[in-house]
């Protein structure tokens, strides 16, 4: 597809200060809401269009260089969908010089019946802010009479207001009985920190939920060992503003020393002074380690060096040696360390500081200098009494931490007083009026089932999860959208599928959105997809991005290979990660097990950085898998359209233990053309149990006989 055209500079401006705009608007906590934009990126028609340039869905993208409009001739019209019925305030309409003349401005709750709000006969055009009253779910502007001889053309139709029919929710609150919060003079803290502990060791697909959260100060001899669904965090605004004397652990005793399952957990914003020198974090995946200060050495194994299978380590420092030992994989980014030992199949590192030198396949290292785009999770903090998320800035070509060396954090404070404290039993109609009132979220530690989508349309809005949050979709609805909006935050939530096939279970702006976002982008980190394992599940894809310029900074989409409700067909899903916008940017892509493709990119100029991948174990046989003429689907497959993409340290294993005959053709497939470009790509059969042909397309050496050595190749094409 052609390059997207870039806004001018003053429409660029124009839009950022909106979003700022939006931004700023107070998260109340009185009875009063605030007015907020209810029509960006929302579904829109019109009775006509001047040509496929100009459709509707221009006029309420947010996007002052991009228009709707229509035919030279009267009348003509143009509506927008809000969602929900909403009581409103306002109607903003910026007319191109096409304006109108006469025309009302008109609502309706069914699409059908429509009453008039607003009407004139003497349009000026340019930009109007129009005042209104009225409760509906659809708007109109409904033009009777053109200003000039040709159609009528609108940059931006907006409109605000407030929804639900109660009073304003409140902001800020407390978090809940499962956040354990502490202060140094807190008596008990390692009973309590093994009480957890021990409830959360092996309850791998319990409902239990976790967050704890240490004051700054110094706390002496502890050992935290986490479990699942546990989080640790320290509520310093920099790392070693809370320090703990003593371990964050991860071990697999609890699993016979294999560390291969030791997922959903997560450690942040701590300094450590591990007792014998040496941390211990033997994890697979999702479970990150950010923004730590490790006073010595890390072991990422498991006691007795066990198996373990792939992690994530960022905007860190480890003063001593990170020992890999028995990781598969593993992917450092923005980060210091001491040194690296070892590697097995594939050890990615983008601006780390003390990272190995480029050395794929032996041994196993691929190292870039710096990271592309970044921009660290938002955290929960303590300025003075008061908790406060800090949303970290953007950073562009980042090389090492952004904390540390006296310099304070580039980003912006949101005081809690501007978020929905969410807890269980909360609904999603309660959820969508938070957002829309202009509160940000935050998921204290439960399980959230939703029976409608949760609408994510305000620009800057932070979602972010304690405790490994998980939200439950029912009756088969996607739990998660995010509009057309610029700066959304998604961060340390788990999407589990219902047991009702959803089309998708997070979306990330809407199907065939032009709007760029390259300014300020959607970031989703830490944020989980599961199907099938705690039960039955079913969705046809994982993740959804449409906007362009998003960055997915460390995900895990899986559909079970384990637990409760699995089977080829009983936790059927096609796609893991689907990706349609352009610039898109995935660091620390892990995808696993699904009947079809895993990952499909359809959007221009995407990258990734580190990508692991298992084919999914349980294909009956070849003919399950069958792709037309080609054996078995692409872990990773790049359109045959797209003309530019690129990616860093990609694997993908496969272990078809039902039918060990399967052959999968390959484990990556990409157009061949000089814009797309893979670099360091391996495949591996694990103990024979099913084989791989070739590498990318038809290039590459097959797997053989059961010794898991990897194929790989360098450079692709």
């Amino acid at each position: 597809m052609p390059p997207r055209p870039r806004p001018s500079l003053a429409a660029a401006l124009a839009a950022a200060l909106v979003a700022a705009l939006l931004v700023l608007l107070p998260g109340s906590t009185t009875a009063q809401a605030a007015p907020v934009l209810l029509s960006q990126g929302r579904p829109a028609t019109a009775s006509s269009t001047e040509g496929a340039g100009t459709p509707a869905s221009a006029a309420v993208d947010g996007d002052n260089g991009t228009r709707w409009s229509s035919q030279f001739a009267d009348p003509q019209w143009i509506q927008v969908d809000l969602g929900a019925t909403a009581r409103l305030s306002q109607v903003v309409l910026r007319w191109e010089t096409a304006h109108a003349r006469a025309y009302r401005i008109e609502l309706s709750t069914d699409g059908s019946n429509w009453t008039t709000a607003h009407s004139t006969t003497a349009g000026t055009g340019g930009v109007q802010t129009l005042d209104i009253t009225g409760t509906a779910r659809h708007v109109r502007v409904y033009g009777t009479e053109r200003a000039t001889a040709w159609g009528y053309s609108l940059w931006e139709f907006q409109v605000y207001g407030t929804t639900g029919t109660g009073p304003a929710l409140p902001g800020g609150g407390d978090l809940g009985p499962n956040v354990i919060v502490f202060d140094p003079s807190t008596p008990g803290i390692q009973a309590r920190l093994d009480q957890v502990f021990q409830q959360q060791e092996s309850a791998q697909f319990g409902s239990g939920r976790y967050q704890f959260l240490f004051k700054p100060g110094t706390y002496n001899g502890l050992n935290a060992q986490i479990g699942f669904y546990t989080s640790i965090s320290g509520l310093g605004l920099s790392p070693d503003d809370t320090t703990i004397n003593g371990d964050v652990t991860v071990d697999a005793g609890w699993f016979n020393g294999n560390a291969t399952q030791n997922f959903w957990r997560s450690a942040e914003n701590l300094a450590l002074n591990p007792v014998n020198g040496t941390d211990r974090w033997a994890v697979s995946q999702a479970a990150p380690f950010r923004r730590m200060h490790v006073k010595g050495g890390l072991n990422l194994a498991p006691n007795g060096y066990g198996w373990a299978s792939g992690g994530y380590i960022a905007d860190s420092r480890i003063d001593g040696q990170v020992g890999n030992y028995s990781q598969q994989q593993w992917y450092t980014r923005d980060s210091s360390i001491g040194g690296w030992s070892n590697g097995v199949w594939n050890q990615v590192f983008s601006g780390t500081q003390g990272a190995p030198a480029q050395g794929f396949p032996n041994p196993p290292y691929t190292t870039l200098d710096t990271t592309p785009v970044s921009r660290e999770k938002p955290f929960l903090y303590l300025d003075g009494n008061e908790y406060k998320v800090f949303v970290p800035a953007k950073r562009v070509n980042a090389r090492g931490t952004s904390w540390g060396n006296g310099t304070a954090p580039q980003g912006s404070s949101i005081p809690l007083s501007q978020f929905y404290v969410v807890k269980p039993g909360a609904s999603a109609e309660t959820i969508n009026q938070a957002v829309t009132q202009g509160l940000h979220l935050l998921f204290t530690p439960g399980v959230y089932h939703v029976d409608r989508t949760i609408q994510v349309n305000r620009p800057g809005t932070v979602v972010l999860g304690l405790g490994l949050a998980t939200i439950v979709p029912d009756n088969g609805v996607t739990a998660m959208k995010v509009g057309d909006v610029d700066g959304v935050r998604l961060a340390g939530f788990l999407v589990d599928a219902g047991p009702v096939n959803s089309p998708s279970l997070l979306e990330i702006g809407p199907a065939g959105t032009t709007t760029d976002h390259a300014a300020d982008p959607t970031t989703v980190q830490d944020v989980f997809i599961r199907v099938g394992g705690a039960g039955s599940g079913r969705a046809t894809v994982g993740m959804v991005v449409n906007n362009h310029d998003t960055i997915v900074d460390h995900t895990w989409i899986w559909r079970a290979d384990h637990g409760d409700g699995v089977g080829w067909e009983t936790n059927r899903s096609d796609y893991g990660f689907r990706v349609n916008g352009d610039d898109v940017l995935a660091t620390g892509l892990f995808v696993e097990h699904f009947n079809k493709y895993d990952v499909q990119w359809n959007g221009e100029r995407g990258r990734t950085i580190f990508f692991q991948n298992e084919k999914a174990y349980d294909a009956p046989n070849q003919a399950a898998i069958q792709n037309g003429s080609i054996k078995g689907y692409a872990a990773y497959q790049v359109a045959d359209s797209v003309a530019v993409h690129e990616g860093w340290g990609l694997g993908s294993y496969c272990y078809y233990n039902v039918d060990p005959t399967i052959r999968q053709e390959h484990g990556f497939q990409a157009p061949v053309k000089p814009g797309v470009t893979f670099h360091d790509l391996l495949v591996v059969s694990l103990g024979g149990n099913g084989q791989y042909e070739h590498v990318i397309n038809g290039t590459g050496a097959p797997t053989s006989g059961t010794s898991t050595v990897p194929s790989t190749i360098v450079s692709f094409p």
